[in-house]
């Protein structure tokens, strides 16, 4: 077994053996949680490893080649460990997850058996079931250039470009209104042109809901009030007073790109292609070649 510990196949072949699992989740906001299905707390890698939290997880699936090494874990909802509330708000997708089978009586004894992500989470009867993901996932992903008009950049990426922390980019303000976690209005927000942070991100700075962020569906003035639509509503309270990120927004146009971020060198889209219409063209000796009706 590859990567095992000298001393762990040792204890293994003996005979008389004294392993647990131990699992261990990073969220991406930071949070480390450990589990084990041994009858007590276990510690290594400067992680404890909670016995009374009712997780386990099924036999890993893994294969050679590049198809998807996965496997599930299953558990119950409790406040102290995984919490209902904190599923809902999606703190846990694509958690990173470690999985090691381990000498419980000597924990420098220990293999890792599983590396990856939590896939698609399900709930049910105040319980829940997780599908853990290889590293392999990752190669079923389509990659290459898509060839069109707009730009197929995520803004602020790479390739983008452009720095989102600039002067002009974002604004930090605490909530005066919200109605259901998904409009938000200020009496006095000045500074940006209506629409500007349309198609951008807002994203929870403090409070509760904290960590948290949904896409902006309309950045609009109504009267004196100006208000921040989002898509979908954010999965938790979001109560006056805490500080919000609003980062502006791109509509993928060339136009956008030059005029609200003057990136044009890093344009990802291809402007000139032709559309539908002028491919569809007939050639005539006289007019222009435009593709419009012939009568």
């Amino acid at each position: 077994m590859a990567g095992m510990n000298d001393d762990l196949k040792a204890h293994l072949e003996s005979g008389l053996t004294t392993v647990a699992h131990a699992w261990a989740i990073t969220r991406k906001d930071g949070v480390v949680m450990g589990f084990t299905d041994h009858d007590r707390e276990l510690s290594f890698d400067g992680i404890t490893f909670r016995a009374d939290t009712g997780l386990s997880a099924l036999a890993l699936s893994q294969s050679t080649g590049l198809s998807v090494d996965n496997t599930e874990a299953l558990g119950a909802l409790s406040d102290i460990s995984i919490r209902e509330d904190e599923i809902e708000q999606g703190r846990f997708d694509e958690a990173q997850v470690r999985a090691w089978l381990v000498n419980w009586t000597d924990t420098s004894q220990r293999w890792l058996q599983f590396r990856g992500m939590i896939g698609e989470l399900r709930r049910a009867d105040g319980g829940f079931q997780a599908e853990l993901r290889g590293l392999t996932e990752a190669l079923n992903r389509p990659l290459g250039r898509v060839f069109q008009k707009p730009c197929t950049a995520v803004l602020g990426d790479r390739s983008c470009g452009v720095d989102l922390t600039a002067p002009g980019n974002f604004i930090d303000l605490p909530v005066e209104q919200s109605q259901q976690s998904r409009i938000l209005s200020w009496s006095d927000f000045t500074g940006f042109d209506a629409g500007w942070f349309a198609r951008g991100r807002l994203e929870l700075l403090s409070g509760d809901a904290a960590g948290l962020w949904g896409m902006i569906k309309h950045d609009r003035f109504e009267g004196a009030r100006r208000v921040i639509e989002l898509w979908e509503p954010i999965r938790a309270e979001i109560v006056p007073g805490a500080t919000v990120r609003l980062i502006a927004g791109c509509d993928k146009r060339s136009e956008t790109c030059r005029l609200k971020f003057a990136n044009f060198a890093n344009f990802q889209g291809f402007p000139d292609v032709p559309g539908e219409d002028w491919m569809l063209a007939v050639p005539k000796s006289t007019g222009a070649n435009t593709g419009g009706s012939r009568r």
